[in-house]
């Protein structure tokens, strides 16, 4: 077995989940750094202006990217499930296979991205003041998004086999030159919000770089031969397996991303400075999600290995300690960002009214963040053994439904048409979809122990 390869099928589950998570969360924290590097430079050295451009854009690029996101969640599945199985040879065509989708996806991206950018931005309700430079961001972003794709698709393909540290020195190096990039563009070079653009796209080419070179060198079952790929070396059979769990992943990511494009409109209403507060605030609570997160990616990725070995018993086991993990790791990471929020949000702004606008976000999703990650890991869990038209569902009904009954109805009272007000919709939704995907995931087990 390859040294970057963890065999989640035999032994302890705890420490192989931590050995797992670990490096992907500082991974996840040096991708939210390209991000914060973005917003930060932005914030201190364009305005206030510039900073809200770049932030009401947030909600658009997540519908889009995961969409493609959730097509990379069925490569890791596939992958996971042939590396559990030892079936080399169809392991060998989901990498390549994999590696067609994200640039098809890119390029599909850029084009829908280049095309609509404006159109979107007009119908979320972006103030009219920072509509050009959000529209200049979007299309410069969307210009190098093959980039962000291949690097995520080959990442999630590294991550089947458990290697999460090769791909945390990647992006190491490409938060440097995008931080880097970011000040030269900005400060020297007065490119405003078109400079982090570049500076964003310009890292991840790096880092797909690199992924790539990696998956071109590994051993024989994971290895990337780019001639394979112009004669064509993907699997039709492959493609609908992957299609079968990633499309509803995508879907569900896109539903989400929905629902958080209809709060964006909302939040975009009471103008730019509370723009400017939640996209602080998004970027902040951005680390404590992917601590989450990094789990809930660590639960898919044993549940795939562990459904190709056959090994039901284990994957139950998989989901009590995960599940406890994840709450732990919620509660402790959100109340300590909470507690430190206002010198956080500093960073991010000196403006006292921006800082304010920041801080009534953060004292409502940091409180119950943690039933977030528990919703994560069970939606993994299901996806891990092969069913993700259940998520898609639960997901549709739980949390975007409640978000947007909630946002039509109550939020249109007037008594409680307030900015903070609009955020109780996510701790709502994030605990209604908890419970029935538990019923789902318990449901499904008994299906398959059948």
């Amino acid at each position: 077995m390859s040294k970057n390869q963890i065999d989640m099928t035999e032994g302890a589950i705890f420490p192989k989940l931590v050995k797992f998570a670990v490096p992907l969360i500082l991974s996840s924290i040096l991708q939210l750094l390209f991000n914060a590097a973005d917003i930060v430079v932005v914030g201190r050295y364009a305005g206030d202006n510039s900073l809200a451009a770049v932030g009401s854009t947030s909600s658009m690029v997540n519908l889009m990217v995961n969409f493609f996101i959730g097509l990379g969640v069925g490569c890791n599945v596939v992958a996971a499930n042939f590396l559990g199985a030892g079936k080399k040879a169809e392991l060998n065509r989901t990498v390549h296979t994999t590696i067609v989708l994200s640039l098809f996806g890119g390029l599909l991206l850029t084009g829908i991205g280049l095309k609509f950018s404006r159109q979107i931005l007009i119908l979320m309700a972006s103030p009219e003041d920072v509509l050009p430079l959000s529209t200049l961001y979007l299309k410069v972003f969307f210009g190098g998004i093959t980039a962000t794709l291949v690097y995520n698709f080959g990442a999630a393909l590294l991550r089947a086999k458990g290697d999460t540290k090769r791909p945390l020195y990647i992006l190491l190096v490409a938060g440097v030159i995008n931080v880097i990039l970011n000040l030269i563009f900005v400060i020297f070079f007065n490119m405003d919000v078109a400079g982090v653009a570049f500076a964003t796209v310009l890292s991840q080419v790096f880092a797909a770089a690199c992924v790539l070179w990696i998956l071109c060198h590994e051993d024989e079952e994971f290895r990337l031969d780019f001639r394979k790929l112009l004669l064509g070396h993907s699997d039709r059979e492959i493609i609908l397996r992957i299609i079968k769990i990633g499309l509803p992943a995508g879907f569900q990511g896109m539903l989400f991303s929905f629902s958080n494009m209809v709060i964006q409109s909302g939040v975009n209403s009471f103008g730019a400075v509370m723009v400017a507060g939640n996209s602080a605030a998004q970027s902040i609570e951005g680390f404590v999600y992917i601590s989450m997160n990094s789990f809930a990616q660590g639960t898919l990725t044993f549940a795939g290995q562990n459904m190709g070995a056959n090994k039901i018993d284990r994957i139950k086991r998989l989901i009590v300690i995960a599940e406890l993990v994840v709450t732990a790791v919620g509660l402790v990471l959100g109340m300590t960002v909470l507690f430190f929020g206002r010198p956080l949000l500093g960073i991010y702004s000196d403006n006292p009214l921006v800082v304010d606008a920041g801080m009534l976000r953060l004292s409502v999703i940091l409180a119950t963040y943690c039933t977030c990650g528990m919703m994560d890991c069970m939606a993994s869990a299901i996806r891990g053994v092969g069913h993700s038209v259940m998520p898609m569902i639960v997901t549709l009904v739980g949390a975007c439904g409640l978000r947007m009954v909630y946002l039509f109805t109550f939020f249109q009272i007037p008594r409680f048409h307030t900015f903070q007000s609009i955020f109780y919709s996510y701790p709502l939704s994030w605990v209604v979809t908890f419970v029935f995907l538990t019923a789902s995931f318990v449901w499904i087990m008994k299906k398959i122990e059948r």
